[in-house]
């Protein structure tokens, strides 16, 4: 690649190759746009990727990033106050808000417990968790995690943390997603439809 396009255009198509999801083709896709731009929108882009990296931080109360202290869902005093919904990451919190649906707060764990992958509970926001639970006055605790295998764990082991505290748990139900078809979804998610069927 050195002969074709000379050091710096190889150094930052490698650079870009190493985010996730970014693979060479993209990544080279990526430099050549980046190159075309004009000098200032390469700059205003780097300042706002050094500028995010200086200054985002984890809100204080819920684990999400935020560029204040505490995010503005925790500090929205329209929102119930008195659930929360655990959620693996910040990308999750997003999806649950574009429903419009959920007007309580969250818990960002910022991961999964995964014994595999050397995650265990101490490396996920669990204590943060517990000890939001016995600073506020909450209600109930809804897990929002992931349904596969480590998100079902930490979902399970968060469960036998707080319910022993007299705090209302539930799991959010997975099941048959809209417009698709019965005979293409797999035994697990027709069985976890078929339990957390509603009345209608």
């Amino acid at each position: 690649m050195n002969g074709y396009y000379g050091s710096q255009m190889v150094s930052l198509i490698e650079q870009l190759s190493r985010l996730p999801g970014i693979g060479a083709k993209t990544a080279g896709r990526l430099a050549f746009h980046i190159i075309s731009m004009s000098k200032d929108r390469v700059e205003e882009l780097a300042q706002a990727i050094v500028s995010a990296k200086d200054n985002i931080k984890y809100c204080k109360r819920c684990c999400t990033i935020t560029d204040n202290e505490i995010c503005p869902m925790c500090a929205d005093k329209d929102r119930d106050q008195k659930i929360i919904m655990v959620v693996e990451d910040s990308r999750d919190m997003a999806a649950y808000e574009k429903t419009g649906e959920f007007r309580g707060i969250y818990h960002i764990l910022q991961g999964v417990i995964s014994p595999l992958a050397g995650v265990g509970p101490n490396e996920v926001r669990v204590k943060e968790l517990l000890d939001r639970i016995k600073e506020e006055d909450i209600e109930e605790i809804i897990l929002a995690t992931n349904p596969n295998v480590e998100g079902e764990t930490t979902a399970m082991y968060i469960s036998k943390l707080v319910k022993p505290l007299g705090i209302k748990t539930t799991r959010i139900a997975h099941g048959v997603p809209v417009g698709g078809d019965l005979e293409y979804v797999d035994e697990v998610t027709l069985s976890r439809a078929l339990q957390g069927r509603l009345e209608i």
